[in-house]
């Protein structure tokens, strides 16, 4: 695994100690004045009953003075009765004293930090009710601190006294904190840093723990090969409904207080086995047993404490003690495996269950009233952790794919580039070989067409020189006929650039003085022509031959006086005829040459054909070339 730098983290924790100096700073900067002692007076009842307007008349007659945050040990098992209406409650009144404050004239502010009750909150002023809880009884909002502005009227502003009154479960509940009494700009300071604290860090943390979490499931939807993706989603899935209870309950819930109770004393079972399987995961070792174990244990509760058995929330601590202890078992575990297999992501994650079980057990604590109850529960923090650590891991693993995708690229461009070069020289080397091959092939067609045209003639001249015909020969002839033959040979190597009239223009200047010279009229006759890809000089040489002995035959036997070149272009052929005005010939008949079955076998050779088209006078020779045709070799 790629070594990652110290300084990130060094930079984020001295940060985070940063601000919280600044937090502490500001809250101890703040005024207001704090209220710490007040008269108790409590009075056992059954269910719960709506808040008085007003405070009973007999209520500072009786009670005891205490010392705030006042805050009971409470009971483990308090009652078996779940029924609301039916529940052992208790009232709690705590009447408090307000120190006298300068009236400026400026609005005054009461601040509660913290109170517990699994119930409900009524708060005086004067003796008349300013504010009460209005959401579920238990899960009520207990964990917000409360800023609440004092009524302003001619009686009452400042207040004299404050009253208090919880009405909460009988054996838990009945804490209440200090509070603090002041203008906007004393109190807003510890107000704001509480909340963001206590509250909106925890809620702002597990919505975007969330959000994230839906993105790796829908990635995993994806890569179902890769079930990290699916376990980072059920982690913060969990996590948010842990974290639930620490940013509701303002408000009614959209659920009964059973079932909030159950799934916020529930959730940390299914944390405890969706981080182990995500440890597991990331250090790459199953453990049967131990995944076993946690969810034998954590379904066991999970089915015990379902709404209508026992009661979570009224059982939490045993419920919790009993979590501590396979929190603990599974992050030692972790941390072991971790560090036995070198998986650095999976030791980070283990330590932080590690960190986070023992701030479970301050937290419980916390819960059970031993510490104060103006702390804040630090499982809030590790909550923020967890989201910042598993952000951390997948960040971690999206580099290393992205790094382990840099390698494989430069590897494939470093392959292709080697690929390439190999596949340069084998390219040049068969250049090398075709360019000879095509130097022996036209070579060897020059030889062809010199034996076969130029060599034939100059061999049967010899002959008849040699023999006792040479007074029969006509060396003039002979000789142009010879000249002619070079020409030809020569012509058919210019490049044509699949022009058929260029080449045709060139045979015409070719021919043009002998035709003259025999007292022949030509007529050329040339429309428009595409382009033939396939024409090179292979295949212009078959076209000149064909052409050159249907003009020597006319030249030699015809006896014209007029001879007509035309080209035309019909359904995909070039059309080239050559007609003449002298006696004619039938080519059914047989003939002693082999001129005509050459013509016939060179414009088979490059696809075309030659037809013998009857004429009223002379005869007509037809060369359809093909527009487009599949290159063949040369017959």
């Amino acid at each position: 695994m790629t070594a990652r730098p110290w300084f990130p983290w060094a930079a984020w924790i001295l940060a985070g100690l940063l601000a919280l100096a600044v937090a502490f700073v500001i809250e101890s900067r703040a005024g207001g004045a704090r209220i710490t002692a007040a008269r108790m007076t409590i009075a056992d009842t059954v269910g719960y009953q709506p808040p008085p307007a007003t405070v009973p008349s007999n209520l500072q007659a009786s009670g005891r003075t205490v010392v705030m945050p006042h805050a009971p040990a409470p009971l483990w098992a308090p009652t078996a009765e779940t029924a609301p209406q039916r529940i052992a409650t208790r009232v709690t009144w705590f009447s408090l004293q307000v120190p006298p404050l300068p009236d400026d004239g400026r609005q005054l502010y009461l601040y509660v930090p913290r109170w517990k009750s699994d119930g409900t909150l009524a708060i005086y002023a004067d003796g008349q009710l300013i504010h009460q809880s209005h959401a579920n009884l238990q899960w009520n909002g207990s964990n917000e601190p409360l800023l609440i502005s004092l009524p302003r009227t001619e009686v009452s502003h400042p207040p004299r006294t404050l009253d208090v009154r919880l009405q909460h479960v009988r054996g838990i509940g009945g804490a209440f904190s200090s509070v603090w009494i002041g203008n906007y700009r004393q109190l807003a300071p510890r107000y704001a840093i509480r909340e963001i604290l206590q509250v909106q860090l925890s809620s702002f943390s597990s919505f975007a723990f969330l959000a994230t979490g839906v993105f790796a499931l829908f990635v995993w939807l994806s890569r179902r090969g890769e079930p990290i993706y699916l376990l980072y989603f059920m982690t913060s899935v969990v996590v948010f409904l842990r974290m639930l209870h620490t940013f509701v309950g303002v408000h009614p819930l959209v659920v009964s207080d059973a079932w909030f109770g159950w799934i916020t004393v529930i959730s940390p079972y299914w944390m405890i086995v969706v981080l182990h399987l995500f440890v597991t995961e990331l250090h790459g070792r199953r453990q049967p047993l131990l995944t076993g174990v946690a969810l034998l244990n954590g379904g066991f509760w999970t089915i015990a404490t379902l709404p209508g058995l026992l009661d979570p929330t009224l059982l939490s601590a045993p419920v919790y003690a009993n979590l501590l202890i396979l929190g603990l078992i599974v992050a030692f575990n972790g941390v072991r495996q971790s560090i036995r297999f070198r998986s650095r992501d999976a030791l980070l994650l283990s330590a932080w269950c590690f960190v986070t079980v023992l701030s479970g057990v301050y937290d419980l604590a916390l819960q059970q009233n031993i510490v104060s109850i103006e702390s804040v529960f630090i499982s809030n923090f590790t909550g923020v952790g967890f989201t910042v650590l598993f952000w951390y891991i997948m960040f971690s693993r999206y580099i290393e794919a992205l790094e382990t995708a840099t390698r494989a690229k430069a590897d494939l461009a470093r392959r292709l580039t080697q690929r390439e070069a190999e596949l340069t020289a084998s390219h040049q080397r068969l250049r090398e070989i075709e360019n000879r091959e095509l130097l022996h092939q036209e070579r060897q067609r020059l030889m062809q067409d010199m034996h076969d045209g130029l060599g034939s003639t100059l061999v049967t001249a010899l002959r008849a020189f040699e023999g006792d015909r040479a007074a029969d020969l006509d060396a003039v002839a002979l000789l142009r006929g010879c000249i002619d033959d070079l020409k030809l040979t020569i012509d058919s190597m210019e490049p044509v650039e699949t022009d058929l009239l260029l080449l045709l223009a060139t045979l015409r200047f070719r021919l043009q003085p002998r035709l003259e010279a025999s007292g022949l009229k030509l007529t050329w006759d040339a429309g428009e022509v595409p382009p033939l890809e396939w024409l090179d000089q292979r295949h212009a040489l078959h076209i000149l031959r064909i052409l050159q002995e249907t003009f020597a035959n006319i030249l030699k036997h015809a006896e014209a006086r007029e001879v007509a070149l035309s080209v035309r272009t019909e359904d995909g052929h070039v059309l080239v005829r050559v007609r003449d005005d002298g006696r004619g010939f039938d080519p059914a008949l047989p003939v002693t040459g082999r001129g005509l079955a050459n013509q016939r076998r060179r414009a088979e050779a490059i696809g075309g054909r030659v037809i013998w088209e009857p004429a009223p006078a002379g005869a007509c020779l037809l060369l359809m070339l093909p527009v487009r045709k599949t290159v063949t070799k040369d017959g």
